[in-house]
């Protein structure tokens, strides 16, 4: 971490970045609202399991925050070295126990855009878990290859290449590549989630 790491100012850029309000926050991380402010006015310092806490409600990991933004790569354009890899993310949290894998690589700093812009790669059998995702966002994707099945609510259908889906991320949703081959979507989501 540099020594000149504004603490404050990266906690309210990734709090108005996920469209939340400082008690929206505090509500979430279950902190007091008072807590957040003073963190972003920098009137005070948060301990480490304080600011864990916070980030939780953000779902933003501690190396993520403390990321140096030096070292990120803002465009405009990028190369297929440049994809940052969300994998562990989603395995960490939503996969359960699909066959196949899936990879996820989101393409600049998301969080700086406020739109996460992933190439997601599902290998037969990969599933984002029957435990649903639900999270603040709108997302839309478009399927270059392959098939995916999409749940979204008690709606379910198999898109095929050249297909796509846009729908609200609150409603409960899960996504599947039933056939025998490889699956590649190009989607995209604001706020960011992961």
């Amino acid at each position: 971490m540099a020594e000149n790491f504004d603490v404050g100012a990266r906690l309210k850029a990734l709090r108005v970045g996920a469209a939340l309000s400082q008690r929206e926050l505090a509500a979430r991380a279950n902190v007091p609202h008072a807590q957040i402010s003073i963190i972003e006015k920098n009137k005070s310092s948060p301990s480490i399991a304080t600011l864990r806490k916070i980030l939780g409600g953000l779902d933003v990991s501690m190396s993520d925050f403390f990321e140096d933004d030096q070292r990120k790569k803002f465009g405009p354009f990028f190369g297929v070295d440049d994809l940052k890899d969300l994998t562990s993310r989603v395995t960490a949290r939503a996969i359960d126990n699909g066959e196949g894998r899936l990879t996820l690589r989101q393409v600049g700093d998301a969080r700086a855009y406020n739109l996460q812009i992933l190439h997601e790669v599902y290998e037969p059998g990969a599933d984002t878990g029957e435990a649903m995702l639900q999270h603040f966002s709108t997302e839309g994707g478009y399927v270059v290859e392959g098939e995916l099945e999409l749940t979204v609510g008690d709606e379910v259908r198999v898109l095929k290449a050249g297909e796509s889906y846009l729908f609200d991320s609150r409603v409960p949703h899960r996504f599947r590549n039933p056939s025998t081959g490889i699956t590649i979507v190009i989607s995209a989501c604001t706020p960011p989630y992961l």
